[in-house]
């Protein structure tokens, strides 16, 4: 992908890839702060990229496509490391994972039946607060490794958390299903 403006939130998105794998490593070092400055800037660029393609107008499909990948990497990365390095109960892990991987199926499922209409699914408002629960679970644990006073509401975030995952992914499931049946009745 050479450099042009118009490419610019494709390589953001890229970049945000790219950094998953030092933040995994980091956390694989107990290096928590870097991880924490480095998930932070990779955040950074999920807001700029997107801000970028929305202001200038470049949208594009390969952007649709890289976008949420480099989303999905970073979470999941993240989390999955932070399981295996203790931070995370691995059956909240299991529960991220497994609704991301129904979305995915879902999705492709969706597009495989409508490949010929124009059809669009977004992210509900549900799926949104879970994305930003999510991130704030990622802060927290990072941040709490930094300065443990916050330990606390490590309980109440996690509960949390899972119940946004559940529910999202619920209201998911619904989505495509409604969407699937409205499509059949035509």
């Amino acid at each position: 992908m050479p450099f042009s403006f118009s490419n610019l939130p494709n390589l953001i998105s890229v970049l945000r890839i790219i950094l998953t794998v030092p933040i995994i490593i980091a956390l694989l070092n107990n290096n928590y702060f870097l991880a924490l400055v480095l998930f932070l800037i990779a955040g950074l660029t999920d807001a700029i990229d997107g801000w970028i393609a929305k202001y200038f107008k470049l949208q594009s499909r390969l952007g649709s496509i890289i976008d949420p990948i480099a989303d999905k990497l970073l979470l999941v990365g993240t989390f999955m490391t932070l399981s295996i390095v203790g931070l995370l109960p691995w059956w909240l892990f299991s529960i991220i994972l497994i609704r991301d991987i129904i979305i995915i199926l879902g999705t492709k499922y969706f597009y495989l039946q409508n490949q010929q209409q124009d059809v669009l699914l977004t992210p509900s408002n549900l799926s949104k607060i879970n994305t930003i629960l999510q991130i704030f679970l990622i802060i927290f644990l990072l941040v709490n490794q930094i300065y443990p006073a916050i330990d606390k509401w490590k309980t109440v975030i996690i509960i949390s958390t899972m119940t946004a995952t559940l529910l999202s992914g619920v209201d998911y499931i619904w989505i495509v299903l409604k969407k699937i049946t409205s499509r059949q009745k035509h």
